[in-house]
């Protein structure tokens, strides 16, 4: 019988945590509960969660911190709760290495569909390196494999999120091609998320810091329309 899989809430309204908790445990997730930030980062380490819920609003130790010190040392799904609807506090979690972000109050049964939306991106299918379906891309100094989720820019191999992977393969298989940003948020994130095209944004940005432009190639912007993956030299 496979373990289940565990789920650290970070929320100092105790009442809401324990909500959250009790339709997760009905889903078969393991949970454990935290109130505040600094407990928030000695839990992690101790209980090794396989997602994080974590409220942004908490005493001593802030939400943006907790992301940005877990997001420095792993690379767990975290979806951030708040009670901030503003395009800015959205932006900001996402940048931080934030996977999803969820405004209070929510409804518990969409709650639980991004829970598991999110821990399918980071659990990709296995499959065999002979398999003629190897979802690979390869241009110079650059190889983006989907099949095992892995990156290796310049002889080196980068880490990444699932959803920043899956753009940069996405993005790379059709190169030249022109993406508008609904296309590309319906792709990578399906319809199961409800967000704005600033995600999309948020994400490219994220991988121009990791993966900068080749003389051969390079992510562009198409102002007004979208991102495509620029092939110069084939």
């Amino acid at each position: 019988m496979a373990a289940k899989q565990k789920i650290l809430i970070v929320d100092d309204d105790n009442n809401i945590a324990e909500l959250i908790s009790l339709y997760l445990t009905k889903e078969c997730f393991d949970t454990m509960i935290v109130n505040d930030g600094e407990e928030a980062l000695r839990a992690f380490e101790q209980y090794m969660p396989n997602l994080l819920l974590l409220d942004l609003m908490l005493p001593g130790i802030d939400g943006y911190q907790v992301c940005r010190e877990i997001r420095a040392k792993a690379n767990i799904p975290i979806i951030m709760l708040s009670a901030k609807g503003e395009i800015f506090d959205k932006v900001l979690g996402l940048e931080l290495g934030a996977d999803d972000y969820m405004i209070k109050p929510f409804d518990s049964k969409e709650l639980v569909a991004r829970v598991k939306a999110v821990l399918r991106r980071y659990q990709p299918v296995k499959m065999e390196e002979s398999s003629p379906d190897l979802k690979c891309v390869r241009y110079p100094d650059l190889t983006v494999n989907l099949s095992n989720y892995s990156v290796v820019y310049r002889g080196e191999s980068i880490d990444m999120p699932p959803k920043e992977l899956e753009l940069l393969y996405f993005l790379a298989a059709s190169p030249n091609q022109v993406f508008t940003r609904e296309q590309l948020l319906d792709h990578i994130w399906g319809y199961e998320y409800i967000g704005d095209t600033r995600t999309v944004d948020v994400h490219v940005k994220r991988l121009r810091e990791k993966i900068k432009d080749h003389e051969s190639w390079g992510l562009s912007t198409v102002w007004g329309i979208g991102y495509k993956f620029e092939v110069k030299h084939i």
